[in-house]
């Protein structure tokens, strides 16, 4: 039997799919999306980055924006 997901990992699977859109994702698009406060979304993409995705980062108009350019090999 498989376990359930949990809600952490559900917002995860919404933040990979909002930095995975065509420009990416903002910070604020992500803690509106997840009600996470800032400084969360910020350590959720760093441990993405630890677990193998490759996350670019660009600003532009003022506005920081993540984009995952590869995903982790299986």
């Amino acid at each position: 039997a498989t376990a359930a997901p949990t809600k952490a990992s559900s917002k995860n699977e919404n933040v990979i799919a909002l930095l995975k859109r065509d420009g990416g994702a903002s910070l604020a698009e992500i803690t509106d999306a997840t009600g996470w406060q800032p400084h969360s979304a910020r350590a959720v993409l760093t441990g993405f980055r630890k677990k193998g995705h490759s996350i670019d980062k660009a600003r532009a108009d003022g506005v920081t924006r993540w984009l995952i350019t590869a995903e982790p090999a299986a």
